[in-house]
């Protein structure tokens, strides 16, 4: 019987029970599973550092993160076999310096090339560890980028950054299922959790490991992802930044984190056992100097508590009282004087954005693009105008107004619209008319019994005599759905 037992097992017709590997710190929760029946197969309680004492996998494991992760596992957490697995392998920068120094510490060190999304090259690596030396723990620290504004992601863009991060993390969570993990730590990021302009593809692939990491866990098994913030190393997705991304990434209120801190956090959050964590540095500073619109909305809780009173009205850069100041302080300034405001404005936001000292360094005649712009800056500009003016301008408007003053014109146009000076009539209290018609809806218009009274105001004059039945009627419903802003400059217009 024996025998024939052994045979069902050669023939993979039936298994060994399932082998949960669970850290001693988790022993109450266990013994609660065993008693409660809701465990299938053995659980082992691992008394040593939660990384299961043999081979730990590290994916983009030469590079800048990866590399001061490697050494910290040696160094501070006795990791004795190590697993560096990245696209460039033994030919990354520094490796050969990086393995020497780690076998130093004690610990013996493989590096392999290979594409993390390739799940036969994956296959094949985990198939090769030593047997005395099983994969026990699983840290997915690659990443790719393809940054740019939605309009301009391509298939490929989207595909590049989803392979190495989300390609990457499937392939792990699925080869690894029949090895007894103590630990799968995915680095995300916080364009997951936050978003961030012009990373739209970069966000999804760190969602996407966040969610991966909760349903590991949800399954019993271990799963934790961090959606870490901005490290000070130098690695190889921010080693291209310039001075002016620098400063863009520090006026968002995110920080970057020196090198023993981050790690620091890594232990704090591996400890912790929570399937998603945020592992960051914001300066609340930053944050609570900027409107509530800016600021996103999983953190307004956190700064509104300690955000000043803010009662500044001057023309420096920020948005200084609400999210429309600038029409405001239009108000009642001559015609020429709010013009020569708004491209004074205009200077100081494009200095801010491009890294200038201040307004007066901006040439008002020079292409954007000859100032550095990119699709990044684009946005942040946008975002910038749009919250000082309350407009909706798109994240396209430096394309189609390509210098200062052009754009400054633009908004200037948009803010105190010409003056009607066709008729007599065109007074300021016309102005004042406009401006309370375009606070109506249109629902307000039709519930109160007006619109048809607005619609036939609309009207061309002789328009209703030349016409049948069917063609107004046509007519009317083309206009009920306009919106309220261009039906009222349609009736105004008309009546002139």
């Amino acid at each position: 019987m024996f025998r024939a037992v052994l045979d069902l097992f050669a023939d993979g017709r039936i298994h060994l029970p399932p082998l949960s590997l669970r850290d001693i710190h988790d022993a109450r929760q266990v013994f609660r599973e065993m008693s409660q029946g809701r465990h299938i197969g053995k659980l082992v309680l691992d008394v040593g550092d939660g990384l299961g004492g043999g081979t730990v996998l590290v994916t983009g494991g030469t590079g800048g993160v990866g590399s001061l992760l490697a050494r910290h596992l040696v160094a501070e957490h006795g990791v004795r076999n190590l697993l560096l697995a990245s696209r460039s392998g033994p030919a990354a920068d520094g490796v050969t310096d990086l393995v020497a120094d780690l076998q130093d510490a004690g610990a013996a060190v493989q590096v392999a090339a290979l594409d993390i999304a390739d799940r036969s090259a994956v296959a094949d690596l985990l198939t090769r560890l030593p047997g005395r030396y099983p994969l026990t723990a699983v840290v997915h620290a690659a990443g790719a980028l393809a940054d740019g504004t939605v309009e301009s992601l391509t298939a490929q863009s989207v595909d590049d950054v989803l392979r190495a991060k989300a390609g990457g993390a499937i392939n792990l969570d699925e080869l690894t299922r029949e090895h007894h993990l103590s630990a799968f730590i995915a680095f995300s990021a916080l364009a997951g959790t936050l978003g961030n302009a012009g990373q739209a593809n970069y966000a999804a692939a760190n969602a996407f490991l966040d969610g991966l990491a909760a349903r590991r866990k949800a399954s019993g098994l271990p799963g934790t992802s961090l959606a870490w913030g901005w490290w000070e190393h130098s690695s190889g997705m921010t080693g291209e930044l310039d001075a002016a991304d620098l400063a863009r990434l520090r006026r968002t209120g995110i920080t970057a984190m020196p090198t023993p801190e981050a790690l620091a956090l890594f232990d704090t959050a591996r400890a912790d056992g929570k399937p998603a964590l945020v592992p960051a540095h914001l300066d609340l500073a930053v944050l609570r100097g900027k409107d509530a619109e800016e600021v996103p909305p999983l953190l307004r809780d956190l700064v509104e508590s300690g955000r000043p009173r803010r009662t500044r009205t001057g023309t420096g850069t920020g948005q200084e009282s609400g999210p429309a100041h600038l029409p405001a302080r239009l108000a009642g300034l001559p015609a020429a004087e709010a013009r020569a405001t708004v491209l004074e404005w205009v200077r100081e936001q494009v200095a801010v954005v491009f890294g200038h000292t201040s307004g007066a360094s901006v040439d008002v005649d020079e292409a954007f693009t000859r100032l550095g712009s990119d699709s990044l800056i684009a946005v942040e500009l946008c975002n910038r105008l749009n919250a000082s003016t309350g407009l909706r301008l798109p994240s396209t408007i430096v394309f189609s107004y390509p210098t200062p003053r052009e754009l400054s014109d633009h908004i200037s146009d948009l803010l105190r619209p010409p003056a009607d000076t066709g008729t007599a009539g065109a007074t300021e209290e016309d102005a004042a008319i406009r401006e309370v018609l375009r606070t109506v809806s249109i629902d307000s218009l039709r519930s109160a019994g007006v619109l048809d009274l607005v619609l036939a105001c609309a009207e061309a004059p002789g328009a209703g005599c030349a016409a049948s039945a069917a063609d107004e009627s046509a007519g009317a419903d083309e206009l009920s759905d306009l919106d309220l802003e261009a039906l009222v400059d349609l009736a105004l217009d008309d009546k002139r």
